[in-house]
């Protein structure tokens, strides 16, 4: 299995920790990423199910697709009654035009687009609209910053290119937070692939440089709470009608 292929398939058998340490998506971009009405949107790459519960929330209909079975038991269980189906990007489980858009959520860099933007493509009806979306570490925060140093700087590494026969692009950018304390601190950084994929030792060591971080840096130090800051990039593109 290459690197890609290992960080890809990591998520499984973390997908408790990755439930607890993930955040969800700010409404104000899932209004954006959404088109007006009832649409039928698959959620692609959907994890345990951050994305899914939003849009299930919405009253709209939503189904559910991931490579792992680990991820799609615990979208399954906090997330019941969602219908689910283990698939790739390349290969999507569903007959064509089924959907009238699929939401991307924080695994578009797992996905080869050549193969992935004709198979999404089949599967969404005329007008559908292809959404990618990220929650990416506000960096220009000196806390998250040195968060950065401790676990990788990766959130900042991603390709937003959709291409034909899709249209234009557009991308937009939402600021918001999420109130956190140290454990689910630990949780966001531990459901990392990287950190995944570490010997324990290497990972345990990694983890104490965070609670060092929590203890001592200015932002932080005596709280037992406080702001984890993130900016949501979203890009949309739409087949022609």
């Amino acid at each position: 299995m290459n690197d890609h292929a290992a960080h890809a398939n990591s998520f499984g058998p973390a997908a408790d920790i990755y439930e607890r340490g993930r955040p969800g998506y700010p409404a104000d971009a899932l209004d954006w990423l959404l088109p007006p009405g009832d649409p039928r949107v698959l959620d692609l790459g959907a994890g345990t199910g951050k994305l899914t519960r939003q849009i299930r929330d919405r009253g709209l209909a939503v189904t559910a697709v991931d490579p792992s079975h680990g991820m799609l038991a615990e979208l399954n269980r906090v997330v019941p009654g969602v219908p689910t189906l283990a698939g790739t990007a390349e290969d999507i489980p569903l007959p064509p035009a089924s959907a009238d858009v699929v939401l991307v959520a924080q695994a578009w860099h797992w996905v080869d687009p050549a193969r992935a933007v004709p198979e999404i493509a089949r599967i969404l009806a005329p007008g559908g609209r292809l959404g990618l979306i990220w929650n990416l570490r506000d960096e220009t925060v000196p806390w998250v910053s040195r968060l950065g140093d401790i676990m990788g700087h990766s959130d900042q590494e991603r390709d937003t290119s959709v291409g034909a026969p899709f249209g234009p692009a557009e991308m937009a950018h939402f600021r918001w937070s999420q109130t956190m304390g140290l454990e689910r601190l630990l949780d966001v950084v531990a459901s990392r692939s990287r950190i995944i994929l570490m010997p324990a030792d290497e990972r345990a060591a990694l983890l104490s440089e965070v609670r060092k971080l929590v203890a001592t840096h200015p932002d932080l130090v005596g709280r037992t709470e406080f702001e984890m800051p993130y900016v949501t990039e979203c890009v949309r593109a739409s087949l022609p009608a």
